[in-house]
């Protein structure tokens, strides 16, 4: 008998549908998944080959079970632990196992809420200087002026103000040159020989050796100085193993550093622009934003306490981040045989959860695809909560999403205080990499 006639699997898709939208795909998955979904239903699975599946879901139930109910038997597949640190090392992002939960236990108290609370004035001041370069009375792309403002932001909190803006730009222009690589790997892996006999390969792995060099040096800098800093950096090296007492290794607080400056800085960017997109097109949400920020500030001018006020906007944050999640899609790797749902799967099955068809789902939101920030206010947002993964779910939740909701929050209490924003695009379009980047979403600022 088969062993395959234990299993059970969602509907099929078609091997040969798959391959004749394979094109389309690698450029866009999204709407290929969406067809897929209303055709087979919240989950469906591929074949590959005599015993590899797949499954692609957007059911809560599946994506709860394999992110926190059962999460030890789901590790991150090779997409995550191979391709992305070949060239982001053995970070949080990309370990898993022991050594994965040996570095969280060790870097989450430099991300607990008063550790972040120290570094708000200068994420504070980081956020107005950028909104002061901010093109006025004229038509512009949102995102590569979030995208600056959201590096900055994790430069300056990483490092202080102790860098120069030359090494600054270089690591910016690497972090963005073999990310747009990686996901070529990733997605046209039949091209794997090509790239290697090309030298792209080769060309990547040294521009991420130049990248770890400068990242070294700062370090290095660091320990040799005698100053006093309030940053990211100098709580990660003051941070020690419990069970030796020993500080992080050299080649592991680089890559730390790399996964904070690839997970802190893009996601935001991007959900920023998507928001100021939403607030263009809404003009009574952002009154709304306007009014609770004039309100705020009458009762304090501490920016903690602000931050602690800012109901309608986290609400507006929310409800953008629900239609386009930053981190549109996960993937899992089951260790041992398992039940999900009601399907029998066998060890190895690639599962992947669309947290962008997720969030617009049917059965959990009413109106999916409408912005309605009130999702995420009073007694609805206990509902919401629910069924929304913007930071992923269970022990390997973002660590950052903290910081990333105060510097989100600021930058828009800023943007919105000082101008009218009005967003000059009808369609949102987006690219699906490894996280969801906004294309062509243009809007103008006119002074408040």
């Amino acid at each position: 008998m088969s062993s395959d006639k234990k299993y059970n699997y969602p509907n099929k898709l078609p091997l040969f549908r798959f391959f004749l939208d394979a094109e389309g795909i690698r450029r866009n998955p999204i709407p290929f998944h969406k067809r897929y979904f209303d055709k087979l239903g919240d989950s469906f699975s591929l074949k590959i080959g005599f015993s590899k599946h797949l499954i692609l879901s957007r059911d809560n139930e599946i994506a709860e079970y394999i992110l926190v109910k059962n999460q030890k038997n789901y590790q991150k597949s090779k997409f995550q632990s191979v391709y992305l640190s070949k060239y982001l090392g053995k970070g949080l992002l990309t370990s898993d196992g022991d050594s994965w939960l040996k570095q969280r236990r060790l870097i989450q108290p430099a991300f607990h809420k008063q550790k972040m609370n120290m570094l708000v004035d200068n994420m504070n001041k980081t956020i107005i200087s950028e909104i002061d370069t901010l093109k006025e009375n004229e038509i512009f792309n949102a995102f590569p002026a979030m995208s600056q403002l959201a590096f900055n932001v994790v430069a300056k909190s990483l490092f202080e103000f102790s860098i120069s803006e030359e090494k600054l730009h270089r690591i910016k222009f690497i972090i963005e040159e073999v990310q747009k690589f990686l996901v070529k790997e990733i997605r046209l892996p039949h091209k794997a020989l090509w790239f290697s006999l090309s030298g792209q390969v080769k060309k990547h792995l040294k521009l991420a050796d130049e990248n770890n060099q400068i990242i070294k040096e700062i370090i290095e800098e660091r320990s040799a100085s005698n100053e006093d800093f309030n940053d990211l950096l100098n709580m990660l090296m003051e941070t020690r193993y419990e069970d030796t007492g020993e500080s992080m290794a050299m080649q592991q607080l680089i890559d730390e550093i790399k996964i904070l400056f690839i997970a802190g800085h893009e996601t935001t960017a991007n959900a920023l622009t998507f928001t100021l997109h939403f607030l263009g097109s809404n003009p009574d949400v952002q009154q709304k934003v306007f009014d609770e920020i004039t309100e705020i500030e009458s009762e304090t001018d501490n920016v903690i306490e602000q931050l602690q006020k800012m109901t309608y906007i986290n609400a507006v944050l929310n409800e953008s981040m629900r239609l386009y999640p930053p981190a549109w899609i996960t993937d899992r790797q089951n260790v041992e045989d398992d039940t999900l749902g009601n399907f029998k799967i066998k060890e190895g099955t690639l599962i992947g959860v669309s947290f962008y068809e997720l969030h617009r789902n049917p059965k959990y939101w009413q109106d999916p695809d409408k912005f309605i920030p009130e999702r995420f206010l009073g007694e609805q947002k206990k509902e919401s909560m629910k069924y929304f993964y913007p930071f992923g779910a269970g022990p390997r939740m973002c660590i950052g999403a903290g910081f990333a909701i105060y510097e989100m929050c600021l930058a828009l209490s800023h943007i919105v205080k000082r101008y009218v924003i009005v967003s000059n695009t009808a369609t949102v379009e987006f690219n699906p990499l490894v996280t969801l980047k906004p294309v062509n979403v243009e809007i103008s600022l006119s002074k408040r």
